[in-house]
């Protein structure tokens, strides 16, 4: 099988992301601003932030536009779009308690309207899915053909099952009216931009080892993760886009930690004092998360360059900065 050979350019091509001011889209727009492309950017700022808009807003060839993309698109009758990115979903544990209805709303019409556009524009799509649509899985580690073992109506439901619907919307589109359509299921990702109230793994972690406080971790911390870079993240989102496959694939870095391990290597990193408090393990929360990424791996040369250790030091600067501010 022939591997992809990636564009060096993107010089002439222009780009829709939904989501811009979150911490993947955002370093995704950068990544194609530096390749010469022109980006549109739409978000609401539910959960993103206007500093991560205010570092894109520096290119010449950015152009954001602050709406709710289930509600309305811009106005895009006159311009040419190449390719749209799907990336307008909230995807923390915190943002499931708070705007479940809004999480599946984006991940329902926000996500046939972006496909409509698509379909209009002639344009290729991607859909941003996720792990979270193989539940608590059953194999281990997960497989892109592995239909999940998911709670439709727990507490993280609202996120699993509109990711679940959005893919079939997407694939839907691609068989009967023959949209050119990708989806990628992203592992745990990490990196600067995250919100430090977040509410996930790493996050967590690295701002209570800054500041010393006990590190929770919840159930006994035997559960596993896989962490992605976010720029690694991103070159295989990329890498997905230029391939001829409509069918899923599992995006992340296969590297395998447990919570336990995570945070005692964050507080090694970090040189903390922090020491480790156990608290119980929420509803549904998945026991064991790993991607096979042999199906990308089979069609292009991806392979995750940042080290654990090297991207928690990144991100912990940039979370040393944000707490700075507050």
């Amino acid at each position: 099988m022939s591997k992809i050979i990636l564009p060096t350019s993107f010089e002439g091509k222009t780009l829709f992301v939904a989501g811009a001011a979150g911490f993947v889209p955002s370093t995704l727009c950068q990544f194609y601003l530096d390749l010469g492309a022109k980006v549109i950017g739409v978000d609401n700022f539910i959960t993103g932030s206007h500093s991560n808009i205010e570092i894109l807003a520096k290119y010449k060839n950015f152009e954001f536009h602050e709406m709710n993309i289930y509600q309305k698109l811009p106005h895009l009758s006159s311009t040419k779009i190449d390719y749209i990115y799907s990336l307008a979903s909230p995807a923390s544990p915190i943002d499931f308690e708070q705007i479940p209805i809004e999480i599946m709303r984006v991940n329902s019409e926000g996500t046939l309207k972006l496909l409509e556009l698509t379909r209009e524009k002639g344009a290729r799509f991607l859909e941003a899915s996720t792990s979270e649509v193989y539940g608590d899985p059953e194999i281990h580690p997960q497989e892109e053909d592995y239909v999940g073992h998911v709670n439709p109506i727990g507490p993280r439901s609202c996120y699993d099952e509109a990711k679940r619907f959005a893919e079939a919307l997407t694939m839907s589109f691609h068989r009967r009216y023959k949209v050119d359509t990708r989806i990628v299921r992203i592992f745990n990702t990490y990196g600067p931009r995250m919100r430090a109230n977040d509410g996930r793994v790493i996050p967590n972690f690295i701002t209570q080892a800054l500041q010393n406080k006990d590190i929770t971790i919840y159930g006994d911390g035997s559960q596993t993760r896989s962490f992605c870079y976010v720029t690694d993240l991103v070159q295989a989102m990329h890498t997905v886009m230029m391939s001829n496959d409509p069918t899923p694939f599992n995006i992340g870095n296969p590297d395998e930690y447990t919570i336990k391990k995570c945070a005692e290597e964050i507080i090694k990193v970090l040189a903390s004092k922090s020491k480790l408090a156990f608290l119980p393990l929420p509803k549904d929360d998945p026991k064991k998360r790993r991607p096979s990424i042999l199906k990308l791996q089979k069609i292009s040369d991806f392979k995750p360059q940042v080290i654990f250790d090297d991207g928690i030091k990144i991100t912990a600067e940039y979370f040393k900065k944000e707490l700075l501010k507050h």
